[in-house]
């Protein structure tokens, strides 16, 4: 029997296509008649597989957040290595798929590596010491932190324009140089914020706390 002309749709395909999408034009770029037309297939069809537009949404975010390494909280690892291990996994899934970060900003939902990723969290951190009440902030807070700093670049806030500063903003005299180090400027904000998130975390840990 010959082989079809295109792979048969799935779950997995729809989801591959629908994060292209936005990642490439943003979550308004996602619509049951877009994918369909983008996968080569009938409208109906999706629904074979996904109810709706949000089921296709909530399947995208779960696929980014299945990518985070939640393991320092299962093998032991000392509670603050295993905070600065999560966050810095955290942002590289956010940072390599920014557009979706206002939909997982929403909350874990019925997702099921959010919710993997929440209990793994706060499981540690009561397994450290933490009262659940101060567990449960400390991954919240942690989670504001990373998905602001995945929602966008402060260097590249900056516009290459040396002239646009000049003596009416004196202190941006090298503003217009930001952009071109991006990647040293972003990430050393992130990990001096990480740092300083954790550091103050010590001083009220499980030993200290008030």
């Amino acid at each position: 029997m010959a082989r079809p002309r295109k792979p048969l749709l799935s779950r997995a395909r729809i989801v591959e296509c629908a994060l292209a999408l936005v990642d490439a034009e943003g979550l308004p770029a996602v619509s049951t008649r877009r994918l369909a037309a983008e996968l080569g297939v009938s409208g109906p069809s999706l629904y074979n597989h996904f109810r709706t537009k949000d089921e296709i949404l909530d399947a995208v975010a779960d696929t980014v957040c299945a990518q985070v390494d939640v393991s320092m909280f299962e093998d032991g690892t000392e509670w603050r290595a295993a905070l600065l291990g999560w966050a810095r996994s955290y942002r590289a899934a956010l940072s390599a798929h920014p557009n979706i970060v206002p939909y997982l900003a929403q909350g874990p939902g019925r997702r099921p590596s959010q919710l993997a990723m929440a209990d793994a969290v706060f499981g540690g951190m009561v397994r450290a010491g933490w009262p659940k009440p101060h567990a449960t902030h400390i991954g919240a807070l942690m989670r504001y932190f990373v998905a602001g700093s995945a929602l966008g670049s402060f260097a590249r806030g900056f516009v290459d324009d040396a002239a646009l500063y000049g003596q009416e903003y004196p202190h941006l005299g090298e503003a217009h140089l930001l952009a071109g180090h991006q990647r040293d400027v972003d990430e050393g904000a992130f990990e001096t914020g990480l740092r300083a998130l954790v550091d103050g975390l010590a001083l009220r840990g499980p030993a200290h706390r008030a």
